[in-house]
């Protein structure tokens, strides 16, 4: 039989699900109440994606395919909502560095650049903008640090000594 008169099936391969940022084993999934509220839009924006999906009925084999991504998406960021722990920084110590502070680190040594980050949620991390996830070294190094309190932090190819020179629990 001449394959002008078959069926290709090229949907034979299952579409990839873009992952959701990894939480460490065990690992409570602590966000902001920001982060939290960027959660549910996100939700509400692939729902009425989805709902967009549904309603197309142009080629069945990319409805099905782009349903399928949208379907294992919100099934990933249900399960991630549903594991949210809140934590309100304002509820958070004023002189320790502990989830959704805004940490201003210095050099020791006074020579060198200072460096600024807030330490939030997985979901919520973006160099861009400052913020780095709670599970990530640097953030790890600095929790439960009081301010003017030196801490080894490696960045890059070496470790460095920095000073916590201020820390802030309030939208600037």
């Amino acid at each position: 039989m001449s394959r002008a008169f078959t069926k290709e099936d090229d949907s034979l391969e299952a579409p990839i699900i873009p992952p959701r940022p990894s939480l460490p084993p065990g690992t409570p999934n602590y966000v902001t109440p920001e982060g939290l509220e960027q959660l549910r839009q996100e939700l509400a924006a692939l729902e009425a994606e989805r709902t967009l999906a549904e309603a197309n009925r142009e080629n069945e084999a990319d409805r099905t395919r782009r349903l399928t991504v949208l379907n294992g998406q919100l099934s990933a960021l249900n399960a991630r909502i549903a594991s949210a722990k809140v934590v309100d920084p304002r509820s958070q110590p004023p002189q320790e560095v502990r989830f959704g502070a805004t940490v201003t680190l210095r050099p020791a040594g006074g020579v060198g650049p200072e460096r600024r980050f807030t330490i939030v949620g997985v979901d919520e991390a973006s160099v861009a903008a400052g913020k780095v996830a709670f599970v990530a070294p640097i953030a790890r190094a600095v929790q439960g640090a009081k301010l003017g309190q030196r801490v080894q932090v490696r960045l890059g190819p070496k470790q460095e000594e920095l000073e916590v020179a201020a820390i802030q629990y309030t939208e600037e």
